[in-house]
């Protein structure tokens, strides 16, 4: 029952965070449009990115996504983390480790729901 509640407590900071951070690539935000602009991406494709992170923050929220909704959002900060190792940007990289962790242990307590 307690492990139950500290996933849920688990699951909604990760789909806040997510959430914040897609509006944040959806809305063109300053710093998040500087950081992935070093990288290549267009207006457009931060956007797209970020649409997606919203999705992928919702898709947590129902069992039967449950899975992909932390495969996308483990894939994106995946991405952020090659491409920050790239850069040689080593803080920059272990600074997101945290919140690939969070999903890994999220899908390893499983849905709080799941039947």
């Amino acid at each position: 029952m307690i492990l139950k509640i500290i996933n849920s407590l688990l699951i909604l900071t990760a789909v806040f965070m997510g959430i914040k951070q897609g509006t944040a690539m959806w809305m063109d935000k300053p710093e998040i449009t500087a950081m992935f602009g070093k990288w290549g991406f267009s207006k457009t494709a931060l956007m797209i990115n970020g649409a997606i992170t919203m999705v992928a923050a919702v898709l947590i929220l129902f069992p039967k996504t449950f899975i992909w909704g932390n495969f996308l959002m483990a894939a994106g900060i995946l991405l952020i983390i090659c491409f920050q190792l790239q850069d040689r940007d080593f803080k920059g990289a272990l600074i997101e480790i945290p919140f690939l962790l969070l999903n890994l242990l999220i899908i390893y307590l499983q849905h709080p729901l799941k039947q």
